[in-house]
């Protein structure tokens, strides 16, 4: 990869695919992701530009990884651990291991932000039925879940 990626239009970089978020399911909507940094150079830590469109969100997962999110663009709401929250243009969102996260963007502009996990990394787990009831015996957290 260069030392130099350039925007070439807004939330677009030269060279770099625009990717499907996942493989096709249910449990999301309306994710694209891209892969902006890929490790070397001794960081071994993977920078991702996700965008989710209007209305749309992430899927609920977890994994033994932590996230670091900065959010560029638009505003949505997030789910981590048992809190929802509003985040907006250069909020960061800490994600710890092993936490339950979603994002979701509002029903008028996509949701765009900067993810950075380690390159090598667990898959996701999704909840299971328990884990589902128990997030969901919160009230907020019931209202705000899509799964």
């Amino acid at each position: 990869m260069s030392d130099h990626v350039r925007q070439t239009e807004p939330f677009r970089w030269d060279g770099i695919e625009v990717r499907p978020y996942k493989a096709v399911g249910s449990h999301f909507a309306g994710v694209t992701r891209q892969v902006l940094f890929e490790g070397g150079d001794g960081l071994a830590c993977q920078l991702r530009y996700f965008e989710i469109a209007p209305g749309g969100w992430s899927s609920l997962e977890r994994h033994h990884h932590a996230h670091a999110v900065m959010i560029v663009r638009g505003g949505g709401r997030v789910l981590v651990g048992s809190r929802v929250f509003d985040a907006v243009i250069n909020d960061l969102v800490r994600v710890p291991a092993l936490t339950w996260h979603q994002f979701r963007a509002t029903d008028s502009a996509p949701l765009g932000f900067l993810c950075m996990v380690d390159c090598e990394r667990d898959v996701p787990e999704r909840p299971d039925a328990a884990a589902l009831a128990a997030l969901r015996s919160d009230p907020a957290c019931a209202a705000f879940l899509r799964v």
